[in-house]
């Protein structure tokens, strides 16, 4: 069985519609190696050499950072607060901020009322600029409740709102319609994190 340098599991998938690109990304804990179906033996080894050395690569280079997913619901109302400080001068000062499984139309929502943020699980492996998008415009929510001027305003200081905006929107639109992932078929749509994958030419 093939695992990476820190032991994690590696699945080789090999795909009759991937024919230019090999790809390689974590899944559920799973390095997957995604390959040209007309590959050799010889050619998937040195590729999913190669895309695990790049993985590993952008580990270390994320540890080094010291950035870290806010996976528990304390984790991510200390970082909405971080946020909060650096974008919205720390006037959104939320009471609660936590995943939550049953928003299925909307990525995030807010209650001004009693400053209470959800986020939807969906965005849990999407990439870490979006969660930060989301989770910056349901605390300017609690600053203002509509989409008027004075709102996207307060977003203006994020760099990554008009680009996580478009990310979010391909997504809906692509989980809307059904459409599989265009790579590997298996359904996942555009959820799958551009900040985890890596995409090589395999000419």
């Amino acid at each position: 069985m093939i695992t990476t340098e820190g032991g994690a599991p590696v699945e080789v998938r090999r795909s009759a519609r991937r024919t230019r690109t090999v790809a390689a990304f974590w899944e559920n804990g799973t390095a997957v190696v995604a390959i040209p179906a007309r590959f050799t033996a010889a050619q998937e080894k040195e590729w999913v050499q190669r895309m695990l050395a790049k993985l590993h690569r952008q580990g270390e280079r994320r540890s080094a950072s010291g950035r870290k997913r806010p996976a528990s619901d304390a984790a991510l109302a200390a970082h909405a607060v971080r946020l909060s400080e650096r974008y919205l001068s720390g006037k959104a000062v939320p009471a609660s901020v936590r995943w939550v499984s049953n928003q299925n139309s909307r990525w995030g929502s807010a209650t001004p009322a009693d400053g209470t943020i959800r986020l939807s699980d969906k965005l849990r492996p999407m990439p870490q600029w979006v969660i930060d998008y989301v989770l910056l415009h349901e605390l300017a929510h609690l600053l203002v409740a509509s989409h008027n001027a004075a709102f996207w305003k307060l977003l203006a200081a994020y760099p990554e709102t008009a680009r996580a905006k478009a990310f979010l929107e391909g997504v809906s639109f692509a989980m809307a319609r059904g459409l599989p992932d265009s790579e590997t078929g298996d359904g996942t749509g555009a959820v799958r994190p551009g900040g985890d994958r890596w995409t090589d030419d395999a000419d």
